[in-house]
């Protein structure tokens, strides 16, 4: 079966960092991509982040680049969201997904990711005061 868990979100002042985590199951975790996204009440969903864990090759978003970093550590089978510099804007729910290794920014596309319910995390809330 396969599982994806979020956690690590919280509140924090603006200025503030996080560290999100997803922990992956059911499949084998070296052959995929794992994507961080985020959703903000009344906005569509946004592609923030991806990894291959297989070789490190990562993406961002124009609007996070230089503030995330993702990285993975394959023997835990997680994929790690940190995040600095946070602003109000980075207010969402974020969800972690699991597709094909994208070649592009695909990899940023949630329409690219496996659309079954458990291909999906629940999420996890980030909320940033100003």
């Amino acid at each position: 079966e396969v599982q994806l868990v979020e956690s690590g979100g919280g509140t924090v002042q603006a200025g503030g960092s996080l560290r999100l985590s997803c922990v992956a199951s059911g499949f084998i975790f070296d052959d995929y991509a794992i994507g961080w996204f985020r959703q903000a009440p009344g906005k569509e969903r946004e592609g923030v982040s991806c990894i291959s864990p297989s070789d490190d090759e990562t993406y961002y978003s124009d609007s996070v680049k230089g503030r995330f970093t993702i990285s993975s550590d394959n023997a835990k089978t997680t994929v790690y969201l940190a995040m600095s510099d946070l602003t109000p804007e980075d207010t969402a729910v974020y969800y972690c997904a699991v597709g094909p290794r994208a070649p592009d920014s695909r990899a940023l596309d949630s329409r690219w990711y496996y659309d079954a319910s458990d291909a999906w995390g629940q999420g996890t809330l980030v909320t940033v005061l100003s």
